[in-house]
């Protein structure tokens, strides 16, 4: 259950007041203790992630954040590190006091501006009189839990189940079928782990095999030795961005061509928005300023794609002087407005509802976005080529 990656995981978030009942809740859906509890407000400083594989759900991350009427003050930093979670959550539970109505409206209202599908929770159950179904001033889809006696957390579990979307998005979309026949060419190089492959080559490897395909793996050098022995062409050809140029030579005329990465820009994210994102190149100039944006938070090696390859690349088409930021891990600035392009990685160790945020933010900023894949196709002249899922 814990090798699921948690950008796979079904992302739940708990939000509410300080003493609503998050960190209890939290350990009941849990059934251990994860979270401190205590009547002091401000316990949960940071938030508190759990990987759990939950009854109806399966493989889920539940995130508890700090309260969000959090006073202290490093509450500012707080409330800024919830709404990170609130932006990129798959489920926001919103946890009620009862006893703190105008707090708990204003919560919901918050959390409206997220987009973000929200369960009403109206904690400590147990705590309320008989005859004061406090949940129904909430609205008749607010439920009624006690993290103490467990009433109304089978209820949650159902809903978040109902809710939970049934995504048919797969990372090879219908470009391959049962009985296909797909070469994936994966160079080797010191940003993966020795014994390990790159995350997007093993889920990728790992679907092919669910969808019935016929998965052989080879690296560029072995390129032209696989297809000699294999008797006839593949149905798809997936590779490494990186040697997109090389490998496009090597294989038979209309053989089907895309990456690791334009695979990712679907699943992940937008594939045709970041297709656009491609004509911001028409217009740049030696001064353009562009923002790369990498998920992973691994300390950059030599001949990193996104800190050293790919700025190489640029500024050998448009001059020394093209200006160009990064940001790695969660980090992603809140002023998009100075950039002329954005350049994501895969996103793969993100969730699809992250990445989606960025583009959201960067389309609402008119900031062009594009992914590293598609970049390397264009500039080695074959991404009209390219086949996207």
């Amino acid at each position: 259950m814990n090798s699921t990656p948690s950008s796979e995981r079904f992302h739940i978030v708990l939000a509410g007041t300080c003493n609503s009942g998050k960190s209890s809740l939290l350990n009941a859906l849990c059934a251990q203790k994860v979270s401190v509890v205590s009547s002091r407000a401000g316990t949960t400083t940071d938030p508190v992630k759990k990987a759990v594989e939950l009854p109806r759900l399966g493989a889920c991350v539940i995130v508890d954040t700090p309260g969000i009427d959090d006073s202290d003050e490093l509450g500012a930093l707080r409330m800024e590190r919830s709404r990170d979670e609130f932006a990129k959550a798959d489920m926001v539970i919103a946890v009620i006091d009862a006893q703190k109505e105008a707090e708990a409206k204003n919560l919901l209202e918050n959390l409206r501006k997220y987009g973000v599908p929200v369960i009403k929770v109206v904690g400590k159950s147990d705590l309320a009189a008989p005859d004061a179904d406090s949940a129904l001033k909430y609205g008749e889809d607010a439920i009624s839990v006690s993290a103490v006696t467990g009433e109304g957390l089978d209820i949650l579990l159902k809903r978040l189940a109902a809710e939970m979307s049934d995504s048919d998005i797969t990372i090879t979309g219908s470009l391959v079928k049962s009985g296909d026949l797909v070469v994936l060419v994966m160079p080797q190089d010191k940003q993966a782990p020795k014994g390990r492959l790159i995350l997007p080559q093993v889920q990728t490897l790992r679907e092919l095999l669910d969808k019935g395909c016929i998965p052989i793996c080879c690296t560029p050098e072995n390129l032209s030795g696989t297809l000699e022995h294999i008797d006839r062409n593949p149905d798809l050809i997936i590779t490494d961005s990186q040697v997109f140029g090389q490998v496009a030579t090597m294989i038979p005329e209309g053989c089907r061509l895309t990456s690791f990465s334009v695979l990712m820009a679907a699943y992940k994210g937008d594939a045709e928005l970041f297709l656009k994102g491609i004509k911001a190149f028409d217009t740049f100039t030696p001064r353009s300023r562009v923002l790369i944006a990498e998920a992973c938070s691994h300390v950059p090696q030599t001949e990193d794609i996104g800190r050293v390859k790919i700025p190489r690349l640029l500024r050998s088409r448009f001059g020394s002087e093209l200006q160009i930021d990064f940001c790695n891990g969660a980090d992603f600035p809140e002023d998009l407005s100075a950039y002329d392009l954005i350049i994501h990685c895969g996103g793969c160790m993100f969730t699809r509802r992250h990445v989606l945020t960025r583009v959201r933010k960067a389309s609402a900023s008119g900031v062009p976005i594009t992914n590293y894949g598609m970049l390397l196709a264009h500039f080695a002249g074959i991404l009209p080529r390219v086949v996207l899922p």
